[in-house]
């Protein structure tokens, strides 16, 4: 009976912090698209979220398109198929590995840290300063960095696909000898406007799951990970892995469901 009992509050629990979670994020996006917007926090975060992440994105992007244009060469090769290594490239980064790998470098880069910010002044007592001066905490913290997300993540997938495919150009034409005009030519009569736009799309679902996730995390650090830097600690740790898990469980999802077809 002991063990039912502790499955039972194992699963209360969880599901109370299910419901916290999504009225968290019910309120995010209340206070998203209702004024006023810190313009000036919403425009920081974007260098932090965005531009300071652009040097991870490019060299992730750049190598990792290398390596597909080798393997893909090398397997391609083997059916007389060379030809059709630059839509094999480009679909591959367009539609998954692009929004996908991009979103897990923004996790580690920026989603830890968002986590650690607001954790610290969580536990700080800074997060109760503001609700005591009548500021909305939300207004400061949190729709700033989603918001930021929200714009980033698309922009930084479109960087990541375009550095990708000059990455698997690089190998598959300069080094290993295949055709330039066969390169692009071939990929410009297989990938379409609708690929490009399912990329993006789940650039924009993957920028709410790392701002929901790590914001969430930081907000309630001292209530699920007790107070202190190892509670922070703990807290970072735990938004890095949802989120994590998250985009890609969600990722399986929208291409399952066929949503894009």
């Amino acid at each position: 009976m002991d063990f039912v009992r502790k499955l039972g509050e194992s699963g209360i629990r969880s599901l109370l912090t299910l419901g916290r979670m999504g009225i968290f994020l019910a309120k995010t996006f209340a206070f998203s698209v209702t004024p006023p917007v810190k313009l000036s926090l919403f425009i920081k975060q974007i260098q932090f979220i965005g531009f300071q992440s652009i040097s991870v994105i490019f060299l992730t992007g750049a190598f990792t398109g290398m390596v597909l244009g080798y393997q893909g060469f090398n397997t391609l090769s083997r059916f007389g198929s060379d030809a059709f290594l630059g839509p094999m490239v480009g679909l591959s980064l367009i539609k998954e590995m692009g929004p996908v790998i991009s979103a897990l470098m923004v996790t580690g880069r920026a989603g830890s840290s968002i986590t650690a910010e607001i954790g610290i002044m969580r536990i700080s007592e800074q997060i109760d300063a503001l609700e005591l001066m009548g500021l909305n905490p939300y207004r400061y913290l949190i729709v700033p960095r989603f918001l930021a997300a929200l714009v980033c993540l698309p922009l930084l997938t479109a960087i990541f696909d375009v550095v990708g495919i000059f990455g698997g150009y690089l190998i598959g034409v300069k080094l290993l000898g295949l055709s330039s005009g066969v390169y692009f030519g071939e990929m410009v009569s297989y990938v379409e406007m609708k690929d490009i736009l399912e990329g993006l799309i789940k650039s924009l679902n993957f920028g709410v799951i790392i701002a929901w996730v790590c914001c969430f995390k930081g907000y309630y650090a001292g209530f699920y990970t007790g107070f202190g830097a190892e509670g922070v600690s703990k807290a970072t740790t735990q938004a890095v892995v949802l989120s994590s898990v998250l985009i890609l469980v969600w990722d399986y999802f929208l291409t399952s469901t066929r949503i894009f077809m």
